[in-house]
């Protein structure tokens, strides 16, 4: 997987949702650019998630590859004890990833050591393994690894500024994430802050549930787009290619992790699941 080929700005400034530029220049502008391009393309763009070291820590190079073939983004999930905003599937990923010994220090040796292809590359994590590395050390060393950005359930956004900066300084995105109960005014603010993607949380509750599409759902997802200048992924509950027809006219991409670490507990192969998903 690699790295933006562009210089590492300082992360300031963001290609704007459908807007023409020149290329991305930093690793969370090929975040949004590989999103449009899969949008232009006339499909969401996929963001598929798996979790580092399931279900095997032997395996994970191998899938990391497999699914970015076939994956416009791929979210990498950090182990964690308590995940609190997964569902029963993740939590299971990542209480068997935590037992073969896999660690945020782990994972980011093993990108360093992966060859660099163009999908951009997703940490999702919560805060405490962020903070136990310390923020100026795990963005330099997310950068060297090949790492676009990150994804952080559990940071307050009133809370997110040293982090930021961090990122920021090597030009990674923090991913921000909105509800269906975000208020108007803080989702203004929070779409205007995110880099990379808008990351739009279908529903209350925990992920791994099957997500119904109804009309309420879609002008949430709207709203959410008609307020961010960069693109808007939808995600929790996304299990199928029904969904994604209901979501196409609403959404910039769909970020599929539950449906996609089930095929991966049962032996599947999962580019080939990803590809089926998009109908091709």
């Amino acid at each position: 997987m690699t790295k933006s080929s562009g210089t590492i700005l300082d992360g300031a400034s963001r290609p704007r949702r459908g807007e023409a530029h020149d290329g991305p220049s930093t690793p969370h502008e090929t975040i949004s650019a590989a999103i449009l391009a899969a949008k232009a393309r006339g499909e969401p763009a996929l963001v598929a998630f798996l979790t580092a070291g399931f279900p095997s820590r032997d395996s994970f190079k191998q899938h990391l590859q497999a699914i970015a073939e076939a994956a416009d983004v791929v979210e990498i999930g950090v182990p964690f004890t308590d995940p609190m905003a997964d569902g029963v599937t993740i939590q299971r990923a990542s209480h068997a990833a935590l037992a073969q010994g896999v660690t945020l220090r782990w994972i980011l040796a093993q990108l360093e050591t992966m060859p660099r292809g163009k999908t951009p590359l997703l940490l999702m994590s919560y805060l405490n393994p962020l903070l136990a590395l310390g923020p100026q050390a795990l963005a330099s060393s997310a950068a060297r690894a090949g790492v676009a950005g990150f994804i952080v359930p559990d940071l307050p956004f009133d809370e997110s500024a040293e982090l930021r900066a961090a990122f920021q300084a090597h030009g990674l995105a923090l991913v921000q994430m909105v509800t269906p109960v975000t208020r108007a005014s803080r989702l203004e603010q929070i779409c205007a802050s995110s880099q990379g993607f808008v990351y739009a949380v279908t529903m209350t509750g925990t992920t791994g549930k099957n997500v119904a599409v109804p009309a309420e759902v879609t002008r949430y997802l709207d709203a959410v787009r008609s307020r961010s200048p960069v693109p808007v992924c939808a995600g929790f509950g996304i299990r199928g290619r029904e969904q994604l027809e209901l979501l196409r006219d609403h959404v910039d991409g769909v970020v599929i992790g539950s449906a996609l670490v089930e095929v991966l507990e049962q032996g599947g192969d999962p580019a080939r699941w990803l590809r089926d998903l998009r109908g091709r």
